[in-house]
């Protein structure tokens, strides 16, 4: 969110927000990988099955989404406190939404009710994809 600030995505670059903030997915889905699979290599000695490699995606989706909340109040008081008025701004002026729409949309409770609800979500998908192709093959 940081870096997104700094880049004018939360003011002069906002149209370009809903594009680029999605770019999230690819050191998300990263992540996963790269845990998952360390989990493989240290904890189970090399050989995961699939229900073991989704079992630790989904323990750290739950991590993940108890954090959720807190992150998102870090970044919509401390980090970039004008994001919302910004965006009502931009929707209201680009005639994407009137101005009780995007009041209602852009808000940090909504935010954070829709990051609660996507983030699971996307953990979930994410670790199911993920742990097909981490979990040991059978031989034979």
């Amino acid at each position: 969110m940081l870096l997104e600030k700094l880049s004018g995505l939360h003011d002069e670059h906002i149209e370009q927000h809903p594009i680029v903030t999605n770019l999230i997915a690819i050191p998300a889905i990263l992540l996963y990988v790269l845990a998952l699979r360390d989990k493989k290599k240290n904890f189970y000695n090399g050989a995961i099955s699939y229900r073991q490699a989704f079992m630790a995606g989904l323990i750290m989706t739950a991590v993940i989404t108890l954090f959720v909340p807190i992150t998102q109040y870090i970044t919509s008081a401390i980090i970039t406190p004008n994001y919302f008025d910004n965006m009502i701004a931009y929707s209201v002026d680009h005639g994407k939404s009137t101005q009780a729409e995007a009041e209602a949309y852009f808000n940090m409770k909504n935010y954070i009710i829709q990051s609660v609800i996507f983030t699971p979500a996307m953990g979930i998908v994410t670790t199911a994809i993920v742990a097909l192709f981490v979990r040991t093959k059978n031989k034979g």
